[in-house]
């Protein structure tokens, strides 16, 4: 059984960092490929980065518009997926959600409008 929870979430200023963390509860996220999309209010839930499953950690998505200013990674023992944001922008304030795509590359996670599992999210706020 598969049950995500994030992690990490907060208040900070424009131009600040945060790293949300996402885990199944200290079981293994190898065999899945791991997603964070966000969802503003008003707006629809939208892809923000992948990584796909396994141990390689160059196969990893983007979106256009955390390009360069956000990571995605695992942990050295696959039970924590992060989210490293830096030089945070108010247009990145969102409720950011991790999900699960069993044996999924990180292009499949991206391209995906369903997932196997989502977390209930982690209030992201830049000011």
């Amino acid at each position: 059984q598969v049950q995500l929870v994030e992690s990490g979430g907060g208040l900070v200023q424009a131009g600040g960092s945060l790293r949300l963390s996402c885990t199944n509860s200290g079981r293994t996220l190898s065999p899945y490929g791991m997603g964070w999309f966000r969802q503003a209010a008003g707006k629809e839930r939208e892809f923000v980065a992948a990584i796909g499953w396994g141990n390689n950690p160059e196969d990893t998505s983007y979106a256009d518009s955390v390009k360069g200013r956000f990571t995605i990674s695992r942990d050295g023992a696959n039970l924590l997926v992060f989210l490293r944001m830096n030089s945070l922008k108010p247009e990145d304030t969102a409720v950011y959600y991790c999900a699960a795509d069993y044996a999924s590359t990180a292009r499949l996670v991206a391209g995906r409008s369903n997932h196997d599992y989502w977390g209930q999210g982690t209030q992201v706020t830049s000011t």
